[in-house]
């Protein structure tokens, strides 16, 4: 079973990691996780403090560089996966890269690009997205090898 939420779910869960951590209230994992990512970004955090706001707000689409919510769920996902190893070799790419750049954060928003590469070519492609595709690209930024 797939847990798939709304736009509105999402923003709302974000939302709410954040305020319950101002506010010093216990956290599930994963909302300590989000809220975690959300520190990281204080550009951001006025966008997190009103969840009604949050809910109707529209940002351009296909850049989670303009858009906190899209760049708080490519975190979470990069979590996930390293947390996971899926696809495997994943993880050890993120830690390779993460060493290079020498901030785990930084190491993230390479990931990013190379996982919003993946999904816009299987959106383009019409096909599942490329798991050894995107690992290649990222093991390529850890690696520091320039080739395609």
């Amino acid at each position: 079973m797939f847990f798939t939420p709304t736009q509105d779910q999402a923003r709302r869960f974000f939302c709410a990691a954040w305020a319950n951590r101002q506010a010093g209230q216990p956290l599930e994992p994963l909302q300590a996780l989000a809220a975690g990512w959300i520190a990281e970004h204080p550009e951001w955090r006025a966008d997190f403090a009103d969840a009604d706001a949050a809910a109707t707000r529209v940002y351009p689409a296909g850049n989670p560089g303009s858009n906190p919510f899209l760049h708080m769920a490519m975190h979470l996902s990069i979590s996930e996966q390293c947390s996971i190893d899926q696809p495997r070799g994943i993880r050890q790419a993120v830690e390779l890269l993460a060493r290079r750049c020498g901030d785990l954060h930084e190491a993230h928003h390479v990931v990013m690009e190379c996982l919003g590469q993946m999904l816009a070519d299987a959106q383009t492609h019409g096909q599942p997205p490329d798991g050894a595709a995107y690992l290649a690209a990222v093991q390529r930024r850890a690696t520091g090898d320039a080739k395609p």
